[in-house]
């Protein structure tokens, strides 16, 4: 009995529990580490679609540097005084082939499977200098030649407080068109950084969603600047011998309705109005038999006379999609009110 309890009052061998890891201190996470988390170092870049879109921005460059040498003709020799290609028409025609390039970059990107985040912001990069700055510099130059206002620049340098310094009221009516005009260049700029950074934020990188867009593209909102400087600059001459009142007055019109298409341009980019992607549309899937004979006949206008190709293509396509959207939004409130 007694080696019986003395083997039940044995202790009993505890298990010991396993050492404790000590504590890791959690990092807090703020926007500065996670912004370092996301960073990457960029090794290589795809050669030829970010040559394409370097073009862009060059194009958009050299622009205001011929809308900057004012109405001289370009070159100054014979065959150029003959065709009346002067500066101004040369900085409309480079930021059309800024839009040429901003199409091609992205197909070239995509056909060659180098689509990456770093073209799509070099891209937006070169579309503010090609569809912001030149435009909008353009602009100016323009209606500050065709206008002849004297006092167009004073606008630079004198106050509203030297309002009285002006020797008549042509001048400080010249002051307050000087301004407007300034403003209305400003505006538009700052409205295409908006655009672009907007697209920047919501854009999608599956090319089945790049259908549409929301808002004028900066190309096209461009384009509507330039058809009309490329129509006053180097159709409206033309037709100078035949019709002399009538172009001298047709001239004086598009100058005083250029700023109105710029601000008008402007706005279209910051709506929420959808107009649609028309190089996916073309180059992405068949086409029916009606949209091959207007591009046909597109082509054709173009080569008959590129100015009124450019005019009627970028001016179409900017009502074209005002109307469509003013058209759904009415039928959108009428069919509202017809449920109630």
């Amino acid at each position: 009995m007694a080696k019986q309890r003395e083997g039940t009052n044995k202790p009993r061998e505890r298990t010991l529990n396993p050492p404790r890891r000590p504590r890791q201190k959690k990092e807090r996470t703020t926007p500065e580490t996670a912004l370092r988390k996301q960073r990457k170092q960029l090794k290589y870049i795809a050669v030829l679609p970010t040559a394409v879109t370097l073009m862009n921005a060059l194009c958009g460059f050299l622009s205001v540097v011929y809308a900057s040498r004012g109405q001289g003709i370009f070159l100054e020799v014979v065959l150029f005084r003959k065709m009346g290609i002067t500066f101004f028409t040369i900085a409309g025609y480079l930021i059309v082939f800024a839009m040429i390039a901003d199409v091609l970059d992205g197909q070239v990107a995509r056909w060659s499977g180098a689509a990456s985040a770093f073209g799509g912001q070099l891209d937006s990069l070169s579309d503010a200098i090609s569809f912001g700055v030149a435009p909008a510099f353009l602009m100016l130059k323009v209606t500050e030649s065709r206008l002849r206002l004297e006092t167009f620049m004073r606008v630079f340098y004198f106050p509203m407080s030297l309002w009285k310094t002006f020797p008549n009221e042509n001048a400080q009516l010249a002051y307050l068109a000087g301004s407007w005009i300034l403003f209305v260049a400003i505006f538009y700029m700052l409205c295409t950084v908006i655009r672009l950074a907007r697209f920047n934020v919501e854009n999608d990188t599956e090319l089945s969603t790049h259908q549409n867009f929301t808002g004028l593209p900066s190309p096209a909102a461009a384009g509507i600047v330039v058809s009309l400087v490329i129509f006053q600059e180097n159709f409206i001459p033309k037709i100078a011998d035949r019709l002399p009142g009538f172009s001298s007055a047709l001239t004086n019109v598009t100058s005083w309705l250029l700023p109105f298409a710029v601000l008008f341009a402007g706005i279209l980019m910051v709506t929420r109005i959808r107009y649609t992607h028309i190089a996916n549309r073309l180059l992405g899937k068949k086409k029916s038999f009606v949209t091959v004979l207007l591009i046909l006949f597109i082509g054709f206008l173009a080569v008959w006379h590129i100015q009124l190709a450019l005019l009627l293509g970028f001016w179409g396509f900017v009502l074209t999609g005002l109307i469509r959207s003013i058209y759904s939004e009415i039928t959108r409130l009428l069919q509202a009110r017809a449920r109630r």
